[in-house]
């Protein structure tokens, strides 16, 4: 079984190319124009064991919003491609993951109803960088990419003080969290309608 999916979504605002290998190595290529973004779209990779590849180019000279919602569509939709009827997959899972002083836990269900609970309020400061990366777009991130993939997804802060460490905490837990949920178990389709 092959799991993976290419896709591509062209607005006035951005266009993007993106494929995603669900049962890769964690082999990233991404750029985005926004530096901080990209780390977090690697970490994402990296952590999942997904094999990734997001090219954006975007209006964001005017905003990053765009860019970073875009994304988080395209590879929301990619991810349901790839995994298609999810038959065996484990579905549920939840993790746990620190970075310093920093720790944040995610829940998540591919249970084919988008839903997410985002209770992360880092201290606010933008992120250095050129362009700097407003934390505040990772909410709008995560959004795009549920409702695109169809999965229930919390995330929320235990406990920070530093920006960048609690929102690169929340995308390797994001992370984890989605490896360990995608692994085929067996042959069941995990659901008692018959459907995910």
């Amino acid at each position: 079984m092959t799991r993976e999916a290419k896709h591509r979504r062209t607005t006035k605002e951005t266009e993007i190319d993106l494929s995603i290998d669900v049962d890769g190595s964690g082999q990233v290529e991404v750029s985005t124009g926004l530096p901080f973004f990209d780390h977090m779209i690697a970490q994402l990779g990296k952590h999942s064991r997904f094999d990734l590849t997001v090219r954006c180019e975007g209006d964001i000279d005017i905003d990053a919003h765009h860019t970073v919602e875009d994304v988080g569509i395209a590879l929301g939709e990619a991810f349901a491609e790839a995994l298609g009827d999810k038959k065996g997959v484990r579905r549920f899972a939840s993790m746990t993951v620190p970075l310093d002083e920093a720790a944040v836990e995610v829940v998540l269900d591919l249970s084919g109803r988008p839903f997410l609970h985002y209770d992360i309020d880092p201290p606010g400061e933008k992120i250095l960088g050129d362009p700097p990366f407003d934390p505040q777009l990772c909410e709008e991130f995560w959004r795009a990419f549920v409702m695109a993939a169809g999965i229930t997804l919390h995330l929320v802060l235990i406990r920070g003080r530093n920006t960048h460490h609690i929102i690169e905490a929340s995308f390797k837990a994001a992370a984890r969290a989605l490896y360990d949920a995608v692994v085929v178990a067996d042959e069941v389709l995990p659901s008692t309608k018959g459907v995910l």
